[in-house]
């Protein structure tokens, strides 16, 4: 409870964020409305939802073991050609049959499988909230890698009409006798220079439009400012708390490992008995064929057709199967000590990835810290640069040095903002607190996982078949290839 206290501190949630800003301008795409669109419409998460549905049938698949088996078989024959000694042999015949056999004891196999089912279905449950929490992230990356180029693109263009100015009044300046070649020469190298420049960033954003195009679906339209993320725990070891106790992928590596120590009940009722009553019955017509030759020779009648019925109980117990059922123990005990060893890798690799955010964020607070300061610095330097160039104290290199070192210090700022949101985002997903429930998305009602279970757990009707499978993620080729990189001008 402390540490829930202390992340959520202030009353402030990403939820409350999110609903927040959505209505921060009706003309922009927000934050939120980029996960609403990948919630409903990204491919790999409606792909993880279906293989969650897969696995939700394993628990049926395997009940179905310890129920009533029922079946039947039917034919009608013509014999062509009979036995010269069988002259009673009938000439056709309409045969008829079923079977009953219901388990009664499977020495605990088929109770072991659909525990170990159920634990994989939490398994997936697991899985598909991990899933969630890596699109959503991805999502956030995507986001602000957009703003950043954004802002970067501006920063070059407006750069370039600086120096292009700049090129101008030396131009003019050396017409007069004011500079010299050289310092034209300065000129057109850093004008030319920042257009290259300028042109690298428009390939970026283009590269990071196509990348929000590919997790969100739609190019995005005139981004607004992604809320502020909530309260993060000042440290480290209280994140790490809270993921160990909340992260998905930890928990869905605790129910495979789960799984895997029934799965040795499983193999075990190899070597046990197995008890099963059966119930069969019979009905063959022979037509009015049967001993007809008899019948016309000395008279008499025999019944046409032919009823029995059998029920009884039988036993399997094994006796020897060549070392099999030892085989498949060991093996279930093998894969149950690694499942728990991948959950501690898994641990492991949580607890690395929540430090690692943690850090970036907290490097990446600092990072602006300093840039603000830099590019305050720059800006007076520039300014002060080009005073003196005006008296003579400083020359033109001087000038294009100060503005290249501004644009580099804004650049540097925009790039530190965007890894601090994405860092802190990535924290939060980290201590599993990025889910769709946790973003407060109602774009429509959320995927219940629950829901899908409830309604194939009990289905035992053979004939239940889900309606033909239909595509949920729109393709992206209809889309306009936009590209924001422009031919130069000759």
């Amino acid at each position: 409870m402390r540490i829930a206290a202390r992340f959520g501190r202030g009353g402030i949630s990403l939820a409350a964020l999110m609903i927040a800003v959505s209505g921060t301008a009706a003309s922009a795409d927000t934050l939120r409305d980029a996960f609403v669109s990948v919630y409903s419409s990204n491919p790999t998460l409606t792909g993880a939802r279906a293989g969650l549905r897969a696995t939700d049938e394993d628990v049926g698949i395997v009940r179905a073991q310890g129920l009533p088996d029922v079946s039947a078989t039917g034919s009608y024959s013509e014999f062509l050609k009979r036995s010269v000694n069988s002259p009673s042999a009938p000439i056709r015949a309409l045969y008829g049959r079923a079977d009953a056999t219901v388990p009664l004891y499977l020495g605990g196999g088929v109770r072991n499988q659909i525990k170990a089912a159920k634990a994989r279905v939490e398994q997936g449950r697991a899985g598909l909230k991990g899933t969630e929490s890596d699109i959503f992230a991805q999502t956030v990356a995507a986001y602000m890698d957009v703003l950043r180029d954004l802002a970067i693109v501006d920063l070059n263009a407006s750069n370039v009409k600086v120096l292009d100015t700049n090129l101008q009044a030396s131009r003019d300046r050396f017409q007069v006798g004011d500079l010299t070649r050289t310092d034209v020469a300065q000129s057109e190298a850093s004008l030319a220079g920042a257009r290259a420049q300028a042109e690298s960033a428009r390939a970026q954003l283009d590269a990071s439009r196509q990348t929000y195009l590919e997790i969100v679906g739609k190019f995005p339209d005139n981004l607004e400012a992604p809320p502020p993320l909530p309260p993060l725990p000042a440290m480290s070891d209280d994140a790490v708390d809270i993921a160990v106790e909340n992260n998905p992928d930890l928990e869905a590596a605790r129910q495979a490992a789960k799984a895997a120590g029934y799965d040795i009940g499983t193999a075990r009722a190899l070597a046990m008995p197995k008890i099963s009553a059966f119930a069969n019955a019979d009905y063959t017509d022979y037509r009015g064929t049967l001993a007809r030759g008899v019948l016309a020779g000395g008279g008499g009648t025999i019944s046409q057709t032919d009823k029995t019925a059998t029920v009884g109980v039988q036993a399997l117990l094994p006796l020897y199967q060549g070392g099999e059922p030892a085989a498949r123990v060991r093996q279930a005990k093998a894969r149950q000590s690694q499942a728990i060893e991948q959950a501690t890798a898994v641990e492991r690799s949580v607890i690395a990835n929540v430090r690692t955010a943690f850090s970036r964020y907290q490097a990446s607070l600092e990072v602006i810290e300093s840039s603000q300061t830099a590019v305050s610095a720059n800006e007076l330097a520039l300014e002060g640069t080009r005073a003196e160039q005006g008296v003579g104290t400083r020359n033109l290199l001087d000038v294009l040095n100060a503005e290249q070192a501004l644009l580099n210090s804004r650049s540097t700022l925009v790039t530190a903002r965007r890894d601090a949101y994405v860092a802190g985002f990535a924290l939060i997903a980290a201590m599993g607190r990025a889910q769709a429930k946790d973003l407060g998305l109602d774009g429509g009602s959320l995927y219940d996982p629950v829901a899908n279970y409830k309604r194939v757990h009990g289905n035992i009707f053979d004939w239940d078949m889900s309606p033909r499978v239909k595509p949920v993620a729109p393709s992206t080729r209809s889309q306009p290839s936009v590209s924001a990189v422009t031919v130069p001008q000759k």
